[in-house]
């Protein structure tokens, strides 16, 4: 499997709509390329993580998408998240809780 350079792994990352960590859902799995990403995107497409899709007259743009290949290498070279201290842990419990109040507030009520 070939190193990664680090605008390598941030275009696959993006491509499947992940974080800098390789996290999220992979929700999706499309890039439409142009300036120097289309050097890099091709590159990709050399070493087979990333597959080309013809042009269209919407997506005039080199468009590719990430290969199982390319998905692996992601979950292999993308960083360890770093380690959350318990305060930092708690205040996305709360951002994710996407409540009205402030954060003292949801803190008093016990969390719900």
């Amino acid at each position: 499997m070939p190193e990664l350079t680090p605008r390598q792994l941030e275009i696959l990352q993006h491509t499947l709509g992940l974080d800098k960590y390789g996290q999220g859902g992979m929700c999706r799995n499309h890039f439409c390329a142009g300036g120097g990403d289309k050097e890099i995107c091709r590159s990709l497409v050399e070493i087979g993580y990333m597959k080309n899709h013809p042009t269209t007259k919407w997506l005039p743009y080199y468009n590719c998408s990430v290969t199982d290949a390319g998905k692996e290498a992601v979950r292999t070279e993308s960083p360890a998240p770093p380690t959350l201290t318990r305060g930092q842990r708690r205040y996305r419990q709360y951002l994710r809780a996407d409540l009205d109040v402030t954060f003292g507030e949801w803190l008093k009520k016990g969390r719900c």
